[in-house]
């Protein structure tokens, strides 16, 4: 780590945090004003680009420019290509249901208790997450196979992510199809290609940071991604909503829950 300005590292940490309190702080007044706390997830993609811009002017003179570069573009690609979508999904809505399950419970004020129980944690969250990012900015090493490598795989994991979105908007807004299961496209080789898709994009921007040390040491933060897409927050909330759909059985039994696979054929030819 001889050749890794921790120093600067180290004193680049405070401003990234508070970087993403204004953030959240300002998304709490919105969602204050509108009485609708899932605005929060239209910020879930920006707080990353929060955390990626002011990691990227503080890295100045310190990180290989080509890697800060590659890191910045990568992550405001893919936070703004989200926060537009889910943007425009929530746009005029309601309070989405599970903020509603979960806010229902508040012993007290509702509003702290979000603060408690949402916008806390996310902010922990995004934090932890984004560390691969911010060790990235501040590494040394020219860009090598694994950083291509990475640029790869998020690719891949964009494609998926953004077709897979863009094809169940185009599901929802056809009235013939209301109370069916989308079955088709992305979403017939995998359950949740948009799931799979961000797991794939923070693999990625992982290798890019991973490409030089120490950017390895932050495994843990696309792990804990990858743990909330598919094993807590993501796909079993999304699989618990849908359980009573009609035909959603046989899709569940048919199709692979996260990794895009070939579907299995059932018996009966069903």
């Amino acid at each position: 780590m001889a050749d890794f300005p921790l120093t600067g590292f180290l004193a680049s940490l405070p401003w990234v945090a508070a970087g993403l309190v204004v953030l959240l702080a300002i998304t709490f007044s919105i969602a204050v004003r509108q009485s609708r706390h899932s605005v929060i997830d239209t910020v879930w993609g920006l707080g990353f680009v929060v955390a990626a811009v002011i990691s990227w002017f503080l890295s100045a003179g310190a990180g290989d420019g080509g890697r800060r570069l590659l890191l910045l573009a990568l992550v405001a690609v893919w936070g703004i290509r989200l926060a537009v979508h889910i943007g425009l999904r929530a746009r005029g809505g309601h309070e989405d249901p599970r903020y509603v399950d979960m806010l229902s419970s508040a012993p007290g004020s509702r509003n702290s208790y979000a603060v408690r129980k949402v916008y806390l944690p996310q902010g922990v969250i995004l934090f932890f997450v984004s560390l691969t990012v911010q060790v990235g900015m501040f590494s040394t090493g020219n860009l090598g196979w694994l950083a291509w490598l990475g640029v790869l795989l998020w690719t891949v994991g964009f494609v998926f992510e953004a077709v897979g979105d863009w094809q169940l908007a185009q599901f929802k807004d056809d009235p013939s199809r209301r109370g069916t299961v989308l079955n088709t496209g992305l979403w017939r080789y995998t359950r949740h290609p948009n799931y799979f898709g961000d797991a794939a994009v923070w693999t990625g921007i992982f290798l890019v940071a991973a490409d030089s040390w120490p950017g390895a040491l932050t495994v843990l933060s696309p792990a804990l991604m990858i743990w909330l897409l598919a094993g807590k927050s993501g796909k079993p909330l999304t699989e618990k909503a849908m359980s009573a759909r009609p035909g959603y059985k046989e899709y569940v039994e048919s199709t692979s829950g996260f990794l895009p696979l070939p579907p299995r054929r059932l018996q009966g030819g069903r």
